[in-house]
């Protein structure tokens, strides 16, 4: 990752951060949807910041599928807390490979 993040980046972080740490649902648009993520980790893949998030809402409504998602957080717009907190999804694997010396802060189990 490089020393500076983008400005969007920088400013959506901390909240991502903050709904981690506090198990505390986002809302954000992701291509042109809007959704609301339960964020279990946030982490590096390529230089880029990415988010494994379950979804809990696609505009409005629950998902078809409950699945731990990846999410580029620079395709993130809106990002804001919400009061909704969450429980750590049982799909969520801290010790996968491909967040081997990569992650930047996770749910604690």
């Amino acid at each position: 990752m490089s020393d500076t993040l983008t400005a969007p980046t920088a400013s959506v972080t901390p909240i991502i951060l903050e709904a981690i740490v506090r198990k505390q649902a986002i809302a954000a648009t992701y291509n042109r949807v809007s959704m609301t993520l339960a964020p279990h980790i946030l982490y590096t893949k390529h230089g880029d910041l990415h988010v494994d998030a379950v979804a809990l809402e696609r505009d409005g409504r629950p998902p078809k599928e409950i699945k731990l998602g990846v999410y580029k957080v620079s395709g993130l717009s809106g990002i804001r807390l919400t009061p909704r907190q969450f429980s750590v999804n049982g799909l969520f694997r801290p010790g996968d490979p491909k967040y081997a010396d990569e992650t930047v802060m996770a749910v604690d189990a």
